[in-house]
């Protein structure tokens, strides 16, 4: 089982999420959109040791923490095989748009649509869901969703961005409504959901 820890960092409210398998204590952080001393001192008051930092995308306000938690911890970096463009461009990734310094890091792992990751018992999922960047993808564990920006409640992200696409988020939305598991879906900005709750009311999966 996986025990959820939250926290809303960065200038836009990014949720950020570090995740627990409650068997082994093993530690996962999910889209560190800043530095956090919070996180930072739940880590270390969890005994310091942090397994992973997962990555639904590559934008500025997912990953500006990822290069400190590197530095203090030493965790095995996921993102998708096809955000490196964007990670690794400063145009793609909205720094150089807002004028961000951001520390470099290097992504240690490349996930491809259906790649499990254990954390400790736990198996989570990695589904690409392209859209709102090439590479997005969501985490799905147990019966949790962790969806990035390609499902918000009653909405999903933006698609006017680089690398971005309509048609594709359109179909990874269908993708995410034809699951046969009713998620509690954990986003990257605004409220938690519930995937029947999205397919009753989110006017993208009508």
């Amino acid at each position: 089982m996986i025990k959820i820890y939250h926290f809303t960092v960065g200038m836009i409210s990014t949720n950020c999420y570090l995740i627990e398998d409650e068997a082994t204590g093993a530690l996962a952080v999910i889209d560190p959109g800043d530095d956090c001393p919070a996180l930072y001192d739940q880590i270390d008051k969890m005994g310091g040791k942090l397994d992973y930092v997962l990555l639904t995308h590559g934008h500025y306000d997912h990953i500006i923490g990822v290069a400190g938690l590197c530095a203090r911890y030493h965790p095995t970096v996921c993102a998708c095989e096809d955000e490196m463009e964007l990670l690794q461009n400063g145009l793609y990734n909205r720094t150089s748009v807002h004028n961000i310094r951001m520390n470099s890091f290097n992504v240690d792992r490349l996930l491809k649509d259906g790649d499990k990751i254990m954390l400790g018992e736990s198996e989570l999922t990695f589904i690409h869901t392209p859209g709102h960047t090439a590479g997005s993808g969501c985490y799905l564990v147990d019966d949790l969703m962790f969806s990035g920006d390609t499902i918000f409640c009653e909405s999903i992200g933006r698609t006017d961005f680089e690398t971005s696409d309509h048609r594709a988020m359109m179909q990874s939305v269908d993708r995410v409504k034809s699951l046969d598991i009713d998620y509690n879906i954990f986003p990257g900005h605004g409220m938690f959901s519930t995937l029947e709750h999205e397919r009753k009311y989110n006017p993208f999966m009508q």
